[in-house]
């Protein structure tokens, strides 16, 4: 069993008008990860950049409304719904690759990485098994990406979805879990804020808090992340994150929740957005400069 060590987070303020809506989320909202990405792009090396912009430019999917990096960020969730209502083919292989649920009481990465199956030999790391995590996931994409044999095709795809999976492991509520499916089973409300799940907070709400716009927030993000601080989150593994965002959950998402108002649902304190909009934005810097990190390794 893996017990994992707090870590401390810088604050950073988080301005904006609050804006929801009630419908359920699975990740960072696009908004997110858009942001993300374009933090990522920043400090990607010229040739890299230019590498991931080519690879990316054969996407003929059509599932995001164009081929640049940060739109591309989104396109693992994209692809992951793009047949729920019908064969359900691509939700069922992927749905699971999104989180890694640590549970906050027993945190064990083997069992929430559902005993870390191993990839079968000569299968793509896009038709792995359905059950698996992200932290295995991202794994598996780099090592592909890294790869000279790798074929075109799959190439692409283990870029998109290491472009969205690096986001994903830095959303606190995919990386933690309190048997409440990751937050979604608790009902947050304050003022301005219409119901919504927990989990959707941290996808969406908190994001939004940050600008008016995914290049504004980006904008803002970069402008605030220190060489020491990009020196500092340039390092670690898909493994490490996790043990990073379950410790952001466990003190911050969950941590700060105030008593229950009746059955599952809270009542946030202004406090509590304050935090957590502090803590996304963050959460959002390290995944643009991992995402970074990652790529520059990965494809020189």
């Amino acid at each position: 069993m893996t017990n994992f060590s707090a870590h401390a987070a810088v604050r950073m303020v988080g301005c904006a008008a609050l804006i929801c809506c009630a419908t359920p989320a699975y990740a960072w909202g696009d908004e997110g990860h858009e942001v993300i990405g374009l933090i990522a792009e920043h400090y990607l090396d010229p040739a890299v950049r230019s590498r991931v912009e080519s690879i990316l430019a054969a996407d003929r999917t059509g599932l995001t409304r164009d081929t640049r990096i940060d739109h591309e960020a989104t396109w693992a969730d994209k692809y992951r719904d793009s047949d729920r209502a019908s064969t359900r083919v691509r939700y069922e292989g992927t749905r699971q690759w999104h989180f890694v649920d640590l549970e906050l009481g027993t945190p064990d990465l083997k069992s929430a990485c559902y005993g870390e199956p191993p990839l079968p030999r000569g299968r793509p790391a896009s038709a792995g098994p359905p059950r698996d995590c992200v932290v295995d996931k991202i794994d598996e994409f780099i090592l592909e990406l890294r790869s000279g044999a790798t074929a075109g095709p799959e190439r692409r795809l283990a870029l998109q979805f290491l472009l969205h999976f690096v986001g994903d492991l830095h959303q606190p509520l995919h990386s933690s879990d309190d048997h409440d499916q990751g937050g979604n089973r608790k009902i947050v409300m304050a003022p301005g804020l219409r119901p919504a799940n927990l989990h959707h907070a941290w996808d969406t709400i908190f994001v939004r808090r940050l600008g008016a716009s995914e290049s504004l927030i980006a904008r803002r993000l970069i402008s605030a992340i220190t060489d020491e601080q990009r020196r500092r989150w340039s390092s670690g593994s898909p493994a490490d994150w996790a043990s990073e965002s379950f410790t952001v959950a466990r003190k911050h998402a969950y941590g700060l929740l105030p008593g229950a108002t009746s059955g599952n649902h809270y009542s946030l304190s202004e406090s509590y957005l304050s935090d957590a909009t502090s803590v996304t934005a963050q959460q959002l810097s390290k995944a643009g400069v991992r995402l970074a990190y990652i790529l520059n390794r990965s494809m020189r």
